[in-house]
């Protein structure tokens, strides 16, 4: 068993990774249902709660079904973050996230997410303040460090533990890597290794395979795994990664029935969650993987990108369950 806190989870959790539109509501439920473990919801900016702004208020939801299920904020002033963490604990989830990882330009580049592994102090400095705000648990996603030059994980997890949080999920990249090039996973496996560490190390980037799983288990000891882009589209990970661990083989993939079923579903509570629009465009990222594979796809695959008419995208859906569409 593995403890954050007191949140009690199984030996070598799986752990969804927070995604911005992707980690929403609608498919935490699917991904819950195939055996994700403990998962995140999208990164909340913390002026955005201050202000009330409605994009970050929505993205607080959480239901019942998803425990244990963290909210996950982030944000470049202190004073921010500590008042976005008592909004969050309002909502009621079971632990708090801090986001120092994200490397996309507009975050990074101006001090939040990864951005603030440029400035290590303010990064103790904030985790300390969240957590003395914080009455729950809190956790933190972050990378190896800004850059080649400035990979100070095994330090920075150690300070980060002694101001208070209680589990650490490592991405194996810089932020100057954005998402290119291999995840490096020998820092991670170090700062698992420390002595002093004491809080359970997740480990994320690459795990695309369960062989893959099983070999950050083996080789860096991680306490457990954060899935990303391998789950998208593909909720079914989780549990081919629990059968492949537990059996040493992999499950039969899920059929073109069961891929539309779900898929079709996943789109259902998309519209149902965030409205007819967003949740058609919001649902296109999934596509390509909910059908990875399926011979003589690619005409069916364009229109359902493209379609803007709910109607005709479940008649399409149901004609890809029906099998009219695909060769099998």
């Amino acid at each position: 068993m593995v403890r954050i806190d007191s949140i009690e989870l199984p030996d070598f959790p799986l752990l969804l990774a927070p995604m911005e539109d992707v980690s929403d509501p609608p498919f935490r439920r699917l991904c819950k249902e195939q055996g994700a473990d403990l998962m995140y919801t999208e990164f909340i900016s913390s002026e955005g709660l201050i202000r009330d702004a409605a994009k970050s208020l929505k993205k607080l939801d959480i239901f019942e079904y998803e425990r244990p299920i963290g909210i996950q904020i982030f944000g470049s002033e202190i004073e921010s973050m500590r008042q976005a963490t008592e909004i969050a604990v309002a909502a009621q989830p079971d632990l708090i996230d801090i986001n120092y990882g994200c490397p996309v330009k507009n975050v990074a580049c101006k001090g939040a997410g990864a951005g603030i592994l440029q400035d290590i102090p303010k990064m103790i400095r904030m985790t300390a303040e969240i957590v003395k705000a914080s009455p729950l648990p809190v956790t933190v996603k972050t990378r190896l460090g800004w850059s080649e030059e400035t990979k100070f994980i095994v330090d920075v997890a150690e300070r980060l533990q002694d101001v208070g949080i209680k589990a650490l999920s490592i991405h194996g990249r810089t932020r100057m890597q954005m998402y290119k090039g291999e995840a490096d996973w020998t820092l991670i496996g170090a700062v698992k290794a420390n002595p002093r560490m004491q809080i359970p190390i997740f480990g994320n980037g690459d795990v695309d395979t369960p062989q893959k799983a099983l070999e950050m288990k083996q080789r860096y000891g991680v306490d457990g795994v954060m899935i990303g882009r391998a789950s998208i589209g593909h909720p079914w990970f989780f549990n081919e990664v629990k059968h492949f661990l537990a059996f040493g083989t992999l499950p039969e993939p899920p059929s073109v029935e069961e891929r539309a079923r779900v898929a079709k579903r996943h789109l259902e509570m998309a519209v149902e969650w965030k409205g007819v629009r967003t949740g058609i465009v919001e649902t296109r990222r999934h596509y390509a993987n909910y059908f990875k594979g399926m011979p003589h796809f690619k005409e069916v695959r364009q229109e359902l990108v493209t379609c803007e008419e709910l109607d005709r995208l479940y008649a399409l859906l149901d004609g890809i369950q029906s099998s009219r569409l695909i060769a099998v």
